[in-house]
């Protein structure tokens, strides 16, 4: 899948999500939201570097969680590049693929 299908997709779920829990997604709470999602991660990277108590979770739960607020943040950038009809591709492309010599 490539990136802008990818922001179709997670736009759909967001919208979804934000009309069963009565959300107005307004562009603050998208912000807002990437702040949260950043810190949960944050959160996850601890845990899973011993820099933080376990909780009695198991290794396997505490990978489980890094990866899912991983997935979290992208999903936020990708909410707010449609939301500002970014192009990511060619964003990523300008900013950090013209440094790769190796192409």
């Amino acid at each position: 899948m490539n990136i802008e299908a990818l922001q179709c997709e997670v736009e759909k779920v967001s919208a979804l999500y934000a009309e069963r829990h009565g959300i107005s997604r307004t562009n603050d709470w998208l912000m807002l939201k990437l702040g949260e999602e950043v810190g949960e991660l944050t959160q996850a990277y601890l845990a899973k570097t011993g820099q933080t108590r376990d909780r009695g979770r198991d290794p396997v739960d505490i990978e489980d969680d890094f990866c899912a607020e991983l997935s979290d943040v992208l999903a936020h950038v990708l909410l707010i590049a449609t939301r500002f009809n970014i192009d990511l591709q060619a964003e990523v492309d300008r900013k950090w693929l013209v440094w790769n010599t190796s192409t």
